[in-house]
């Protein structure tokens, strides 16, 4: 993945999430129909009622009543079967946006974690709210809820008094919902943020648990993840106390009013206003207006999560947009081509200018102090840091204009920490891709990995947790290495390649470099140790961020050689001499060539 600079979509350019939500409008369709035949059919209870009351019980007629009977039963039926189709419709419709926009999430996630950001994990729990939201009855209710004017509109017509009573039933319960939802809303958020850092904090710990366990750094994270857990536990005790109140006071509202609408139906049966079978079937009525109601107030909770993972969604989707598909290129040779490459990080110069050329078939050692920019380099030839300005060309080819996931088959690279997956040993040889069995075989041989795959438990098929979880820190750098040379790709970067292998380990990668020449590899290898340096064709010596040496390795090594002739040659006079040991001091310091000072200036190296 070459990284660029994206910019937001344009005015009226829908974002992946947008597109996604509405290729669902056919379904959530079909949901409102189905919707909309329960909610007739509803009437099919109240009917009954009437009709028992006041026809079946005054004429006596027990056919009426049997056939009435069974045209109930098929009315329940019906109903019963559509809710059961809707329920599918709405899970198997969660199910299918996280499969539409899961992938570029995950694109998402491994973007911003290269942009330095934490927010690409936790894209993935909004999008389970959601899911969770629309398989639930919150979203049923949404659909339900325009059927709430139009039962008080029927009880209206029953008798107007009724009408009223279940409009300011109606009103009743809605005020209390919304009075539920703004004293909720604040600490549900609340909550949800101290969670995320609990979950933060958790994860630290267990990814860095060598140095935790090592430096005794368990209690106080522990003591950090208690804190916040507190925290978040108390906006949630918060929420559940304000949500309970207004629950319980919504349950009573409503068990009440359906009993005193009863109570008014009696009232005006009395009075010879209406029948019994209208008292009865105004309270079935009500009981069905106000269950949306009732619904929503039980389902706010994870309607208001759903809604700000929906809107984190979306801004998340409009700063990282997809990448647009390139034009295909062909295999390249190897030739690198690094030209005026400028990268800050953090808004700090980490590399200024930097130019050199490798020809296919060359191996380039990247030397230099700490802090010089060497892995900032590797990081933007292979495409997972920005280049502020400048150009890397790939056989003459800007490799921005290459489709990400062509050019990364096309490149090789190894990072300090190995990057290795929970997976098998198989797995992380082929990327992760489904592979000949000859192919893994001869990636391992070409990084001399073969005979340590051999001896683990299960070879090649052995499981391997997290980074590489169950493996030495060699054994990792070993079989990173045998990721990077599968497919023999014409670019392979190496960045400390020996920093955790002993001496057998050294002469294992010394021969695997060896052998990828031969085979037209082009390599950058970034090292300090001399192993490194034999078997390089050129050297690349960097100092803050800046090329100070850059050209064959016998030429750069008598340079350097030279200098640091000269160095100790200047070291020898001034230590003769003892005028002003502050000024010798400096004189020391200014006499040692630039090129071969550490600096305690310069940019951090990324």
């Amino acid at each position: 993945m070459f990284r660029q600079k994206q910019a937001s979509p344009s005015a009226g350019e829908d974002n992946i999430l947008t597109q996604a939500v509405r290729r669902t409008r056919g379904a959530f369709r079909t949901v409102a129909l189905f919707s909309f035949c329960m909610n007739l059919l509803v009437l099919a209870g109240p009917i009954y009622m009437l009709q028992v009351y006041d026809r079946v019980l005054g004429s006596y007629k027990v056919e009426t009543l049997i056939l009435l009977t069974v045209m109930l039963a098929l009315a329940i039926g019906t109903w019963a079967a559509l809710d059961g189709l809707r329920t599918g419709i709405t899970v198997r419709l969660g199910a299918w946006l996280t499969r539409s926009i899961g992938p570029h999430f995950m694109e998402f996630g491994v973007r911003a974690r290269l942009d330095g950001k934490q927010a690409g994990a936790f894209a993935f729990r909004d999008i389970e709210k959601i899911q969770s939201f629309i398989a639930t009855q919150g979203m049923t209710a949404i659909f339900d809820a325009p059927w709430t004017p139009i039962f008080i509109i029927i009880i209206w017509a029953l008798h107007p008094w009724l009408g009223v009573f279940a409009l300011c039933s109606a009103i009743l319960l809605l005020s209390l919902s919304v009075i539920n939802a703004v004293a909720t809303h604040g600490p549900l958020e609340r909550a949800e943020d101290h969670q995320r850092q609990t979950f933060q904090t958790a994860e630290a710990a267990i990814l860095n648990a060598e140095p935790v366990s090592a430096m005794g750094m368990l209690p106080a994270l522990q003591k950090r993840w208690s804190e916040t857990n507190q925290e978040a536990e108390t906006e949630l005790l918060r929420m559940n106390q304000r949500g309970g109140i207004f629950g319980s006071i919504v349950k009573f509202s409503r068990s009440f009013l359906q009993s005193a609408i009863l109570g008014l139906g009696a009232y005006l049966v009395i009075r010879g206003e209406m029948t019994a079978g209208m008292m009865i079937a105004g309270s079935i009525l009500l009981g069905r207006a106000l269950a949306p109601v009732d619904q929503a107030i039980g389902t706010w909770k994870s309607f208001d999560s759903a809604r700000s993972a929906y809107r984190r969604l979306v801004e998340h989707a409009d700063e990282y947009p997809p990448l647009p598909r390139r034009f295909t290129m062909p295999t390249p040779k190897g030739g690198l081509e690094v030209e005026d490459l400028t990268v800050y990080v953090n808004n700090r110069l980490v590399l200024d200018q930097v130019s050199f050329e490798v020809s296919p078939g060359e191996a380039v050692a990247v030397i230099g102090p700490s802090a010089a920019g060497k892995s900032t380099l590797c990081k933007a030839i292979v495409g997972i840091t920005f280049k502020d300005d400048g150009a890397i060309r790939l056989d003459g080819v800007d490799m921005s204009l290459w489709n990400p996931d062509e050019l990364g088959q096309n490149i090789g690279y190894l990072p300090q920490d190995g990057g290795l997956f929970a997976g098998t040993v198989r797995e992380n040889i082929s990327r992760l891709q489904e592979a000949p069995d000859a192919a893994i075989v001869d990636a391992a041989r070409l990084a001399h990995a073969h005979e340590m795959i051999a001896v683990l438990p299960d070879g090649y098929e052995t499981k391997l947790g997290p980074g590489g979880l169950g493996l030495s820190g060699g054994q990792r750098q070993r079989l990173g290495l045998a990721r990077a040379v599968y497919g023999l790709p014409p670019l392979i970067v190496l960045d400390e390649p020996n920093a955790n292998l002993d001496g057998a380990g050294e002469a294992a990668l010394a021969e695997s470099i060896l052998e990828l020449k031969k085979k037209g590899c082009t390599l950058l290898i970034v090292g300090h140790r001399p192993s490194t340096i034999a078997q390089a064709d050129k050297i690349l010596l960097l100092a803050d961020g800046e090329v100070q040496a850059f050209g064959p390795r016998s030429e750069v090594l008598e340079e350097m050689r030279e200098a640091a002739r000269i160095t100790t040659s200047s070291g020898e006079d001034s230590d003769s001499s003892e005028k002003d040991e502050s000024a010798d001091g400096a004189d020391r310091g200014a006499a040692t060539p630039a090129p071969f000072r550490a600096s305690t200036t310069g940019p951090a190296e990324r």
